[in-house]
C-alpha cells in the first residue's frame, strides 16, 4: 500500500537519522514535523518512542501548530538509548463530523450522513479494547438509534462522544516516518557538573617527591568544600623513563624528575596499572571511596599513547608505526616533537585486537568504579573507533561519560560529539570579546549543535594559560570564572586557577604554557596563598547548585546592553520559576557601566512596576523598574552580577 500521508522535516534529526541526539534522565523531548495529505481531511499524529530494550512503542499526542506543522512531547526516564519516530493517520470521525457541522449550518438534509457517522461509531466500538469505553459507545449507539435526526446530530457533534472516538481512531491509513531516530539519554551529571582538575602527585607537601594517593586524600575535603562534584585526575599510570622530559619540557630529565604522566607505561605496567609512586590499586580504590564520601566523582584521563617502555612495545610491535629501519616512530606534530611518546597505528593489520585492547582497558576501569573518562586528543584517532568503543562501553555501563579533549577543527569537534562523546571541550578558552562570546554561544546552545554537543567550559588547562589570564590578573580570573560557570551548565578549572596562577613560560601573552608546569615536575602548592579567589569559586558553585536555571544548557538567551564591554544574558527554567540574569564586565582593567535590557514584561511586570533583583554573589537587592536598567561594575571590586528575579513591589 502506498503511503497515504506525507511526513517531512522531522526535528530533531541529525544527518538523516544517522546520529543520536542527547538528553538526560527526566528531560522532555519535543518533536516536530510537517504532516499533510491531499484533500481536506483532518489528521491525527503521534510521537512514537521506546527504549531499545523495549519491544512495544509508546505514544505521545502531537498537536497542529500552524501551516501543517505538528509538535509533540515525550519524557525519558531511563539512562539508556531510545528510538523515536512520527506516526500520522486520517482522523476519519473528526473529518466526518466537521463536514456534518457545515451541512447543518447550511440547513441541508443529513439522514445519509448520520447513517455513515453511526457506522463509524460502530466500527470504533469493535476496535475498542477498554470495557468502560465500549460501554460508553454502546450507550451512545443506543441513543443514536432511538432518537430522531436532530437528536442524533447533536449527539454526533458532542464533545463527550468525540473524546471517546479520539481514543479509538481508525488507523487503516497510518503512515510512519521513514526513519527511526536515535536518542541517547545520559545521567544528569552529563549536563550539569563542576569539574576540578588535579595532578594527584602535586597534592602533597614534600617538594622532593610526588604525593601518594593516601597523601592526596587530605586535599579532598578542601576541593569538595569549594563545591566541586567531579574530580578529574591526569593519568595515574606508570611513567616511562626512556626520553623522559625534564622541567619545562626540556629534553633531558634529572634523576628526580617524574616525567610527563602522558608518557604512559613502564616495566611496572601500562594503562591498567597504578604508578608505583602513587601507591597500589588498593590505595587508588581507597582514594576513590574517600572522594565519594565527599561527594566527588573521579574522572580518569584516557590518553591513547604509550611510552617506549610500555609493555605493548615488546608484546605487540605490530600496533605501532615503524620507520624504514624498523625502529618505532615517536609522536610528532611538526614542529613539536614528543620523544617520550609512541603513537599507535589504529589501521595496523592487527587493528581489531588493538581496538579491543583499548575497549577492555576502559571496561576494566569502569568495573573498578570509574564512570567518567576524559579522552586526550581523540581527534587523532579514527572516528569509527570512537563510535564503536563508546557504544561497546555504554552497552555495559550506560552511565559512562566521555569528554572529548579535542581543540581542533570545528567539523572534527562536531563529528566526535555525533559519534558518541558525551561532552566536548570548546573554544570558550579563547573567546573573550562580547561579539565572539555571543556568536559562539549562540552556535553552541541555540542551533542544531545543542542537540548533540555539550560544551564543557574549561577556563584553563595544564596546557593552556590563555592570554586573558596572563595579562588580566586576578580580575580576569574572577570574570572568566563567572562566564564559564554560567554560560554553560558544565564547566571546569585546572587546579591553580583559584590561586590566580598565571606565570607563563616566555613573555606574557606570547605563549600559553605555564612556567615550571607540574606536567614535568613535582609541585607543592600553598592552597591558601594571598590573592586567591577560593571564596568566589565556592560561592559560585553554590549559586549554580541552588538555581535550577543554571542546570540547563540550551536555555541561554543574550540580552541587549549599550556597552560592548558588558555581556548580558539570562537563563530561566521552562516554568519561569527560576529566572537568572547575568551581567559580566569583560574588561579586567577598568570599570564599565551602561544600560541593559531585561524582559521584565515577560515576568508579568507592568511598564513602570518596580521589582527586586537579588545579587547572588553579593547578597544585595536592587529595585529595578521596567525593561531598561543601569549597572556599573568595577573589576577590582566585582566583575559581575548574577541576579535572580524575586518579586514585584507594590
Amino acid at each position: 500500500m502506498y503511503p497515504a500521508i506525507a511526513i517531512e522535516s522531522v526535528q530533531p534529526e541529525l544527518d538523516g537519522g544517522q546520529w543520536p541526539i542527547k538528553r538526560v534522565v527526566g528531560d522532555s523531548v519535543e518533536v516536530s514535523a510537517d504532516i499533510f495529505k491531499e484533500g481536506h481531511d483532518l489528521l491525527q499524529a503521534r510521537v512514537l518512542f521506546r527504549a531499545l530494550d523495549e519491544s512495544s512503542w509508546r505514544e505521545a499526542p502531537m498537536r497542529l501548530v500552524e501551516n501543517d506543522r505538528w509538535t509533540g512531547v515525550f519524557s525519558v526516564g531511563r539512562n539508556t538509548r531510545y528510538v523515536y519516530s512520527v506516526l500520522a493517520f486520517t482522523d476519519t470521525y473528526a473529518s466526518w463530523r466537521a463536514d456534518l457541522q457545515k451541512r447543518l449550518a447550511a440547513a441541508q438534509e443529513v439522514s445519509s450522513e448520520l447513517l455513515e457517522g453511526r457506522r463509524l461509531v460502530e466500527e470504533a466500538r469493535e476496535r475498542c479494547a477498554d470495557l468502560d469505553d465500549r460501554g460508553r459507545l454502546d450507550a451512545y449507539l443506543a441513543r443514536w438509534r432511538s432518537g430522531d435526526n436532530r437528536a442524533a446530530a447533536e449527539l454526533a457533534i458532542s464533545e463527550e462522544l468525540g473524546q471517546v472516538m479520539d481514543r479509538w481512531p481508525d488507523r487503516s491509513d497510518a503512515t510512519r516516518y521513514r526513519h527511526q531516530l536515535q536518542l541517547v539519554v545520559d545521567r544528569p551529571a552529563a549536563r550539569f557538573a563542576a569539574w576540578y582538575e588535579i595532578f594527584p602527585r602535586s597534592q602533597g607537601t614534600d617538594p622532593t617527591r610526588g604525593a601518594t594517593f593516601r597523601e592526596a586524600e587530605r586535599r579532598l575535603p578542601d576541593i569538595a568544600a569549594m563545591g566541586f562534584d567531579t574530580l578529574y585526575m591526569t593519568p595515574i599510570h606508570p611513567i616511562g623513563t626512556t626520553n623522559r622530559k625534564g622541567p619545562n619540557n626540556t629534553l633531558v630529565a634529572g634523576p628526580r624528575d617524574p616525567g610527563s604522566p602522558y608518557a604512559t607505561g613502564s616495566p611496572a605496567g601500562g594503562h591498567d596499572a597504578i604508578a608505583p609512586e602513587l601507591g597500589t590499586l588498593d590505595d587508588f580504590l581507597h582514594f576513590q571511596q574517600t572522594a565519594h564520601q565527599h561527594g566527588l566523582e573521579l574522572v580518569l584521563d584516557f590518553a591513547i599513547q604509550v611510552s617506549p617502555d610500555h609493555p605493548w612495545v615488546n608484546e605487540h610491535p605490530e600496533w605501532f608505526y615503524h620507520r624504514p629501519d624498523g625502529s618505532i616512530k615517536f609522536a610528532e606534530n611538526p614542529p613539536k616533537k614528543y620523544e617520550d611518546i609512541y603513537p599507535l597505528n589504529f589501521r595496523s593489520p592487527d587493528w581489531k585486537n588493538l581496538w579491543a585492547a583499548w575497549r577492555d582497558i576502559v571496561l576494566l576501569w569502569a568495573e573498578r568504579g570509574v564512570r567518567v573518562f576524559r579522552v586526550d586528543n581523540p581527534h587523532t584517532k579514527p572516528l569509527a573507533f570512537w563510535e564503536w568503543m563508546i557504544r561497546e562501553v555504554q552497552d555495559v555501563y550506560p552511565d559512562a561519560i566521555f569528554l572529548a579533549e579535542a581543540f581542533t577543527r570545528p567539523k572534527m569537534m562536531r563529528q566526535l560529539a555525533k559519534v558518541g562523546f558525551t561532552q566536548s571541550y570548546t573554544y570558550f578558552t579563547w573567546r573573550t570579546t562580547k561579539w565572539e562570546l555571543q556568536e559562539y554561544l549562540t552556535e553552541l546552545t541555540q542551533g542544531e549543535m545543542k542537540e548533540y554537543y555539550r560544551g564543557n567550559f574549561f577556563a584553563n588547562t595544564p596546557d593552556i594559560l590563555p592570554p586573558i589570564l596572563q595579562l588580566g590578573g586576578r580580575p580576569a580570573f574572577r570574570m572568566r570564572l563567572v562566564l564559564a560557570a554560567t554560560l554553560s551548565s558544565v564547566y571546569g578549572i585546572y587546579s591553580g586557577f583559584e590561586l590566580c596562577e598565571n606565570t607563563p613560560r616566555g613573555a606574557p601573552g606570547t605563549q600559553e604554557y605555564y612556567q615550571d608546569s607540574e606536567m614535568y615536575q613535582h609541585k607543592v602548592w600553598d592552597w591558601h596563598r594571598p590573592g586567591n579567589i577560593i571564596d568566589d569559586v565556592t560561592r559560585l558553585n553554590r549559586v549554580r547548585r541552588d538555581n535550577p536555571a543554571l542546570h540547563l544548557y540550551d536555555n541561554l538567551r543574550f540580552l541587549q546592553s549599550d556597552n560592548d564591554q558588558l555581556l548580558t544574558y539570562m537563563k530561566a527554567t521552562p516554568d519561569g520559576a527560576n529566572v537568572i540574569a547575568c551581567v559580566v564586565n569583560l574588561d579586567p582593567y577598568w570599570p564599565q557601566s551602561g544600560w541593559l535590557e531585561v524582559p521584565a514584561h515577560e515576568w508579568g511586570m507592568a511598564a513602570d512596576q518596580p521589582y527586586v533583583m537579588y545579587d547572588l554573589l553579593s547578597d544585595e537587592r536592587f529595585t529595578w523598574r521596567g525593561n531598561w536598567n543601569w549597572v556599573r561594575l568595577d573589576p577590582a571590586v566585582r566583575p559581575a552580577h548574577i541576579l535572580r528575579f524575586e518579586r514585584a513591589l507594590g
